[in-house]
């Protein structure tokens, strides 16, 4: 099947759905007896725009999109979805300012960047979020070899892990000596990837850079003992390769994919960074949602069923969910190489491959809830590296997270399928006494708690970072 091909079969199947549509609607007129559903679908109404265009960059994270798609999720909903991959993140983030997507597998940092106004402005939402964890720190062969002295062994000889950034401190060191930058890639300057790297790096007593908008400074790399610079993700390998960076931070299957070339090694997962991090979200334009709310919230019941199936029966369906990914017009990467790291194991150095059952998940956890304090903790690491420039209030940071992420309209949507029997109401978290902010997290490499209702006070424990008044 081609890329075109795929990407007209919502319209081929269209004409078939609405007749299919059309029928259940006069049943029901006729005889709601029996049919659980219809209640709840005549109390969210039929969507208002039923042929949409989604968005997504080739990552395993984007597999709720591609479940929902594959498994008539969307067209349960009277949805005829096309996904097209896009060149890079930037592109999608325009795509949906600009109305030629009506939504995206979007990084997480992007709505809220957008909404504040760094880099282009425009008010996105997120009522979705995508998965926890998935991606990994990867280094040069060469970095590898010179990092090893420096890494406690475990009695088998193998690396302990997690390994700190200060086995790196050494060698960024000696290429200082002799006059070499050394120079890591990650995706985009709001993506988790960067502050992932930032987070690592700073851990281990590296600075990674400061950016400075409110001077025109955008590179990020003010004061830096490390140069962070965007590439995308499916370029992350063969950039490294060629020797343009030395390392870099992104999701899968790129990090798995330079221990098959025999190109890198994986030194750490963001789940040893902090465990369970929230990662991608789904972004949709505001006005979209406000002008489509029964579209908005059949979407996001289809992506939490896609995302149940993606986790259900301890991952029994993740060898499926690879055989999809793997295919051109998805993630495109060897079958082998998605599931290293989707089937509950990682592969660090050639070999050396461990379980970790949750480096990607989907749904436990409550993985697909927007989180106010998701939203903070992205807001806080803007904040920490600059580009945030002002000290901004904890009132601040808790009316920007409630503008962009919508728990309301998830628990719309969760509440029609426990209604229509779909799910059940313990699969999701309990919404009469949810906050929307998690208890303090403390599962971070370097021991600080975060506490997403004290996002000041969460500052001020770093020794590398700005924090209050601090400007440059």
């Amino acid at each position: 099947m081609t890329d075109q091909n795929h990407s007209l079969l919502p319209r081929l199947y269209g004409g078939l759905m609405r007749a299919a549509r059309y029928t259940a609607g006069v049943i029901g007129l006729i005889s709601a007896t029996g049919l659980a559903s219809l209640p709840v679908q005549a109390e969210i109404g039929w969507p208002e725009k039923d042929e949409l265009k989604f968005g997504f960059i080739k990552l395993t994270d984007m597999a709720p999109l591609a479940i929902a798609y594959e498994k008539g999720y969307f067209e349960d909903e009277g949805l005829y979805v096309t996904l097209e991959a896009q060149a890079n993140w930037k592109v999608l983030l325009d795509g949906v300012i600009d109305g030629q997507l009506d939504g995206a597998h979007m990084l997480a940092g992007q709505p809220l960047a957008a909404t504040i106004g760094f880099g282009t402005e425009a008010h996105i939402v997120t009522p979705f979020s995508m998965d926890l964890n998935g991606n990994g720190i990867t280094v040069s062969n060469s970095v590898w070899e010179q990092m090893k002295p420096n890494v406690p062994k475990r009695g088998d000889g193998r690396p302990e892990h997690p390994i700190s950034a200060e086995a790196l401190k050494p060698v960024v060191e000696d290429y200082r000596q002799k006059g070499k930058p050394f120079k890591m890639g990650m995706v985009f300057p709001v993506s988790t990837h960067n502050y992932e790297l930032r987070y690592w790096l700073a851990a281990g007593g590296l600075h990674p850079g400061y950016y400075a908008p409110h001077k025109g400074d955008t590179s990020g790399t003010l004061e830096a003992d490390v140069l962070l610079s965007v590439t995308p993700p499916p370029q992350m390998p063969s950039t490294l390769e060629a020797g343009t960076i030395y390392g870099y931070c992104v999701g899968e299957p790129w990090n798995q994919q330079a221990v098959f070339k025999g190109i890198g090694v994986p030194v750490i997962t963001d789940y040893e960074i902090w465990k369970n991090n929230p990662e991608k979200v789904f972004g949709m334009a505001s006005a979209f949602t406000e002008q489509y709310p029964n579209t908005t919230v059949r979407v996001v019941k289809a992506l939490i069923r896609a995302a149940r199936w993606l986790d259900e029966n301890d991952n029994a369906n993740r060898e499926e969910a690879v055989e999809i990914l793997s295919r051109p017009y998805y993630v495109g990467a060897d079958y082998d190489v998605i599931a290293n790291s989707m089937t509950g194991t990682f592969e660090y150095e050639k070999g050396d491959k461990r379980e970790i059952p949750d480096f990607n998940v989907f749904f436990r956890y409550n993985a697909t809830y927007p989180y106010y304090s998701d939203a903070v903790w992205y807001l806080t690491q803007m904040r920490r590296w600059g580009q945030i420039s002002e000290y901004k209030s904890d009132d601040w940071y808790m009316q920007v997270a409630k503008k962009v992420y919508r728990p309301d309209i998830y628990r719309q949507a969760a509440e029609a399928l426990i209604a229509e029997g779909v799910m059940t109401a313990d699969e999701f978290p309990d919404f009469a006494r949810e906050s929307g902010f998690r208890a303090p997290q403390t599962e971070f490499i370097d021991g600080i708690t975060f506490d997403g209702t004290r996002p000041n006070a969460y500052l001020e424990q770093f020794p590398i970072g700005m924090k209050g008044e601090d400007r440059i």
